[in-house]
């Protein structure tokens, strides 16, 4: 019976969010996540992790309250996940909600894995001074950084590759995040895995969805 509950929300939900268009369908889409988060929260196990993506559509999108300031961006971070945001709300109505940003992040994860990137060898630190350092996969980047607050806009340059990112604000830290082509470029610069199949995971993904930006969650 739950399972049915289950289905039915997920289903009107999905209709509500991508139904609808600017204004209207702003509101509509968040009463329709929120129905659809009650009825996740009220499930057992798993389920009740999707029910707390789901709870606040804002949570995914570039841009309002998601934009950290230069101050904020300051300290040394730690990788915790993968990373994923929309660019606007339409975007993310459109791809159909909290829950799927939710689940491309679990999708990144093994691609991630296989690559080698893990909390222990994945930090970013940021410098008053304007200059960072940098840790992918173990893979050792520094020079000097640059932020545009009002695009929320991140330019870290290095010897070999200059980086162009996109910061976010999260409940529990911060998010880089990259068009896909520019995250594909870095993932086979630092691991030298050209071609691999394994990276096409993050082209695939990035195909189905418009308006959106991946990477990395990073936590204090």
């Amino acid at each position: 019976m739950k399972k049915k509950s289950l289905l039915c929300a997920m289903a009107i939900g999905a209709m509500v969010i991508a139904g609808c268009g600017t204004q209207t369908g702003s509101a509509l889409t968040q009463v329709g996540t929120a129905v659809l988060g009650n009825v996740l929260g009220n499930q057992s196990g798993v389920l009740s992790n999707v029910g707390q993506a789901a709870g606040n559509i804002l949570q995914s999108v570039l841009g309002g309250s998601q934009k950290p300031t230069l101050q904020q961006l300051i300290g040394t971070w730690t990788y915790s996940q993968p990373g994923c945001a929309f660019t606007s709300e339409q975007f993310l109505a459109q791809a159909g909600g909290e829950v799927v940003a939710a689940d491309i992040k679990n999708r990144l994860k093994p691609t991630f894995q296989t690559i080698g990137i893990t909390s222990a060898n994945t930090q970013v630190t940021f410098n008053q001074n304007g200059t960072y350092s940098a840790r992918i996969a173990g893979h050792t980047l520094s020079g000097n950084f640059t932020y545009d607050e009002s695009n929320q806009k991140v330019t870290m340059r290095a010897t070999l590759l200059n980086i162009t990112c996109y910061a976010k604000r999260n409940s529990d830290g911060i998010a880089l995040l990259f068009e896909a082509s520019k995250l594909l470029t870095l993932l086979q610069t630092i691991s030298a895995l050209s071609g691999n199949t394994t990276l096409q995971t993050v082209s695939e993904i990035a195909g189905n969805y418009d308006g959106m930006r991946i990477g990395f969650d990073f936590r204090q």
